[in-house]
């Protein structure tokens, strides 16, 4: 079928914007289509980076420009294919908003004056900042705030450095809770990406989770290959989500109330006598105590506070059981939801043990146990101890520093004072909740320093700004992959970094040198250092590099069998169905329920998730993808909207309990959600004028998470106790 140039410019989106992104390269390229034959082209393996599954890619480059980015077919991640995100990834490459120089802010945090200034200039502010905090307060006083590969240069110079307050929004606001609770039930955590083999299971369970929406390329393929080989599918959500439409029962669960059903399920499965007698026989310990505290939680109890049948809760424990063990309980990724998160993610552990699924075909595998022979750079100094205990609060469970415990920190001085926050590639505007307690820590710093490829809003409370290359403009260091086997994978340039950014490891070697902490960081460049790395342990360099990835399927030993036992990191060396260690902390050893608090009268409780589409807010702004989704909607009963007068397609502004007032937002009337919730993507309502296709457009769900429950055991926010009125734009 033939296509005019006009015509694909239209269907793309690009006639619109041609006028201000002709100066850029890509654009300018595709813009010249069919005007003169395609040279050669050359193709080069990297793993993206547009989300953090970290598939593998391959970049289709003709004179000096990325024009495509495909599935790299051996790498596990991708198995070949590309989301529409990662097939969107020059569209960062080529945004013409993107940051370009290194920056100074002359004027107040929140009022920035900017002023643009040299790498040398940016990077001596910067150290001089950082010896006078150290000097004044001790090397603690500076925290790492990370999200993305490019982080572990810089955690690497904060432990150079003295501090170990190294901290991610994917512990406490994200995977945490369910982490925690696997660890405490099996001794072990279900992993990122998640161990589940899905594409064997004979039953899926999806307790919020939103596959398909949120498009973890491996995962989803998996889910795909399970429910096409017949694998029955079970969906616990208050929204019918995509996945929910291929699901075989959908529970529209009433919000806050997913314990309740789970512990309904555990008292089925173990008042029936349903569960996996051998297995849990052999490797498991407490199920007499489990059996005596759920008795209360009764499928007609359960019915109650769920709004499901206790026939159907009944029903569908027995479905699960009569699958047993080929049974995937999802663990959920983002997990912080009500406070009692890690209780919840124990609950489904639990689940999970009693079908006797970990560690069996179908349900969660193990990870390989094989390292790797990848050892660090040579003659590298022993890293300084910490002489003060890192930031994670009161909690006994936070495995890390976190970010809720480095904020509360940064704002009382209690244990000891924070004065730098050193950010990569984390908007923290929209990572943390309650937007006014980051502000008001931002405040009391002597030194913020972002590092980041977009001007996202956070850049506002930054003194410094410096602008990283994208993943297709460097090198990071070697992926080491540990599923059902091991694999090394490379991220090298497709094409040399545009404006004057420069990827992480040449500005953290850069500023190492001011800092007198080059002893460090002694490779001449990347490419050396993972040249050097490699032929240690006996790998080809220039072999990864031309496969992208390297496999050792020989490592694999993913299932229980005669010789390969497995083995549990608990206190009693088995499954624990209850816990003494939680006991002893003073914690239920068996979790139990809490109701919610329900929303006041006119009020919706607000929940939140993905698009398929987009990554949180770091690709709001992408010319392909803001096409496609360009703001979010609000997903709202269409009886609600009928009787508060609203049309679909109409913009409302919504107002929290506590005041708090979102961005204008279209409403999407639907019979697909319960009439107590309303439903956002979350990532858009971005308050930075420097982009120019994300600004304003949807809203901010973080604006409106001005609550948060904080789980007792590891500090997790939950952020779904937030209620939201509805009121029509004037």
């Amino acid at each position: 079928m033939g296509i005019t140039r006009r015509d694909f410019l239209k269907y793309t989106g690009l006639a619109s914007a041609s006028a201000g992104v002709a100066g850029v390269p890509y654009f300018k390229s595709v813009m010249a289509m069919g005007t003169k034959p395609e040279k050669e082209a050359t193709y080069v393996n990297t793993f993206c980076e547009i989300c953090f599954w970290n598939c593998g890619a391959v970049a289709k480059v003709v004179d000096g420009k990325v024009v495509k980015l495909e599935g790299q077919p051996g790498n596990p991640a991708s198995k070949g294919k590309l989301c529409a995100r990662g097939n969107a990834g020059m569209g960062s490459l080529y945004d013409p908003d993107r940051l370009k120089t290194p920056m100074l802010n002359v004027g107040k945090r929140g009022e920035p004056k900017w002023k643009k200034v040299s790498w040398d200039e940016a990077l001596t502010f910067i150290a001089g900042k950082m010896a006078k905090i150290k000097e004044t307060y001790g090397p603690e006083a500076v925290s790492l705030i990370s999200h993305g590969t490019g982080g572990s240069f810089w955690k690497e110079l904060l432990y150079a450095y003295g501090s170990h307050n190294y901290t991610a929004p994917s512990f406490a606001q994200c995977r945490g809770p369910r982490d925690i609770g696997y660890l405490v039930t099996f001794g072990a955590a279900p992993g990122s990406p998640e161990q589940i083999d899905m594409g064997n299971s004979k039953f899926i369970v999806l307790i919020g989770s939103h596959l398909g929406e949120n498009a973890h390329n491996s995962q989803v393929q998996d889910f795909v290959d399970g429910i096409s080989k017949g694998a029955k599918l079970l969906v616990v959500d208050p929204r019918f989500s995509i996945a929910a439409g291929k699901a075989n029962w959908w529970l529209p669960i009433r919000p806050g109330t997913d314990m309740a059903l789970l512990l309904a399920w555990i008292n089925v499965i173990v008042n029936e006598e349903l569960y996996d007698r051998e297995y849990i026989g052999k490797y498991a310990m407490g199920l007499n105590e489990l059996k005596a505290e759920v008795a209360q939680y009764t499928p007609e109890w359960a019915a109650q506070e769920t709004d499901i049948p206790a026939a159907t809760i009944v029903a569908t424990a027995r479905e699960m059981a009569r699958y047993k063990p080929g049974v995937v309980i999802h663990p959920g990724r983002h997990t912080a939801w009500y406070g009692d998160d890690t209780q919840r993610g124990r609950a489904m552990a639990i689940l999970t043990a009693l079908l006797g699924a970990w560690g069996r075909e179908g349900g969660n595998f193990f990870p390989t146990k094989e390292k790797g022979t990848i050892a660090p750079y040579p003659n590298i100094p022993a890293l300084p101890e910490p002489e003060k205990p890192n930031l994670t609060g009161s909690w006994p469970y936070a495995l890390e520093a976190t970010t809720t415990a480095m904020r509360a920190t940064t704002i009382s001085g209690d244990p000891y004072p924070v004065k730098g926050w050193l950010v990569y590639g984390s908007n923290i505007m929209k990572t943390m909740p309650n937007q006014k307690e980051t502000i008001e820590a931002l405040r009391k710093l002597d030194l913020v320093v972002v590092v980041d490829i977009m001007p996202f809003e956070h850049i506002d409370w930054a003194d410094v700004v410096l602008p990283e290359a994208t993943y297709l403009e460097r090198y990071d260091d070697i992926k080491v992959g540990k599923g059902k086997s091991l694999m090394y994978a490379i991220r090298q340039p497709v094409v040399q970094p545009m404006f004057e950014s420069k990827p992480s490891w040449w500005i953290v070697k850069e500023l190492s040198r001011k800092m007198g902490l080059e002893a460090y960081f002694p490779w001449k460049d990347m490419e050396e250092n993972i040249k050097t790395r490699l032929e240690a342990a006996g790998v080809s360099f220039e072999e990864l590099k031309k496969k992208g990835t390297i496999g050792f399927p020989d490592t694999a030993k993913p299932f229980i069998t005669a010789d390969n036992e497995p083995e549990f990191g608990t206190d009693s060396g088995k499954i624990e169905l209850y816990s003494k260690a939680l006991k002893d902390k003073g914690f239920d050893p068996v979790p139990k329920y809490t109701r919610p608090e329900m929303p006041p009268s006119g009020y919706f409780r607000l929940i939140y998730g993905r698009s398929p589409l987009h990554t949180f807010s770091r690709t709001t702004n992408n010319q392909w993808l803001a096409e496609l989704y360009g703001e979010n909607v609000l997903w709202l009963s269409a009886r609600k909207a009928q009787s508060l007068g609203l049309k679909n397609g109409e913009y409302v502004v919504l107002e929290n309990q506590d005041g708090a007032k979102s961005n204008k937002i279209k409403v999407k009337a639907t019979e697909r959600i319960r009439e107590d919730c309303v439903y956002m993507v979350h990532g858009f309502g971005n308050r930075s004028k420097d982009l120019t296709r994300a600004y304003n457009k949807g809203a901010d769900d973080q604006s409106l998470i001005t609550r948060y429950a904080v789980d007792p055991l590891m500090g997790g926010t939950g952020m779904r106790v937030n209620f939201v009125k509805i009121v029509k734009e004037a």
